[in-house]
């Protein structure tokens, strides 16, 4: 009997080591760029420009600077100029568990509009949100079946918006976390006009079982802003801040990229910040839930708030950065693998980023 017991824990530890190291491999992020439109729609056509071409050229350039980093995966839902539906460019990115799903567009308006935009998922806040999402989502008209594959879902509703669920609000937070980091590079760097980050009920990311976004990276009906998108030089320029935007989103969320890296003798005196305190967040609902470890597989030590109109889920409460990145590990291995860390200043949210810079002990 102890002989078996032996072997019994012997063969336990070998399988949580093969885990451990299973996850500690396992460092590919996986991005699926999502071109909008494509074949048979041609998206807008202001000012006689092709949104599906404008949408194509940007994501490859998208994806050809993403590729240079060796952690990052990227994959396409369409490479040509071919018809793809809403719900298998979400398939696309579901099948490959991907880390982000980023969809391109180019925005219209009978105004002189002008400006880039980031969508997440949620019900509209204005008329104007409404009036976007349905002219994307106009485009399940021309697939076979739609009535019965988005489950009689009808664009030119309004009702069909207000019963829309948000079926991608445990991550919604990482989704605007991402949205931000993209305008920011639009406005700061490009100089765009920036017209925010947003939530509207777009199809193509309600399907989504990641952070995903929605790029409205300009106004073709705008003729200065349409000719831009439509230049080699500007479609290079949009890349690169989607790309920048995507890459400052991975670090700020990925463990071995955020991990500061100090002398040996510097981490054992410097790995306190006493001002903050880090957390890691592992999931988010409209509903709560009782803190009990059987309800977040077995993990203890979880605390609930609530922000907006989500409870947030969060594991684990430090100012020591080692300790909450050995959290974030055991909230991974777990089994929460889109859990992320997140800090807290004097009660208000700060990125990780911005609470590194704060004075350490």
């Amino acid at each position: 009997m102890k002989k078996f017991s032996l072997y019994f824990f012997l063969l336990c530890g070998i399988l949580l080591l093969t885990q451990e190291l299973a996850w500690s491999q396992n460092k590919t992020f996986v991005v699926v760029l999502d071109a909008g439109h494509g074949g048979k729609d041609p998206g807008n056509r202001g000012n006689g420009y092709k949104e599906k071409d404008i949408a194509l050229k940007v994501v490859l350039e998208v994806g050809k600077i993403l590729k240079k980093d060796k952690d990052i995966k990227v994959l396409y839902t369409r490479t040509t100029d071919k018809f793809v539906t809403l719900d298998d460019r979400a398939k696309i990115a579901n099948d490959a568990d991907a880390d982000l799903f980023v969809s391109v567009h180019c925005n219209a308006h009978s105004s002189n509009a002008q400006g880039t935009e980031t969508f997440v998922l949620g019900l509209h806040r204005n008329e104007d949100n409404l009036k976007i999402a349905m002219k994307e989502n106009s485009v399940i008209y021309l697939e076979d079946d739609y009535e019965v594959v988005y489950d009689g879902f009808d664009p030119s509703s309004p009702a069909s918006y207000i019963g829309m669920t948000l079926m991608q609000e445990e991550y919604l937070d990482q989704s605007i976390l991402l949205a931000d980091y993209v305008q920011k590079q639009f406005t700061n760097t490009l100089k765009r006009v920036n017209r925010g980050v947003k939530q509207a009920g777009f199809l193509v990311l309600r399907k989504t079982f990641m952070p995903s976004v929605l790029v409205e990276t300009g106004f073709l009906t705008n003729k200065q802003e349409g000719r831009y998108l439509n230049s080699p030089a500007g479609q290079a320029k949009m890349a690169t801040s989607i790309a920048e935007g995507i890459v400052d989103y991975k670090n700020s969320i990925n463990l071995s990229a955020t991990e500061v890296k100090y002398k040996k003798e510097d981490l054992e005196n410097k790995e306190e910040y006493p001002s903050v305190t880090f957390m890691v967040q592992i999931a988010a609902g409209s509903k709560p839930l009782e803190l009990a470890p059987y309800n977040f597989k077995g993990l203890k030590d979880v605390s609930r708030k609530l922000e907006g109109k989500l409870y947030k889920y969060y594991y684990g409460s430090t100012s020591n950065y080692n300790e909450i990145q050995r959290l974030l590990q055991q909230a991974k291995s777990a089994g929460f693998s889109k859990s992320f860390l997140v800090a807290f200043k004097e009660g208000d949210k700060i990125s990780v980023n911005d609470a590194l810079k704060t004075k350490r002990k």
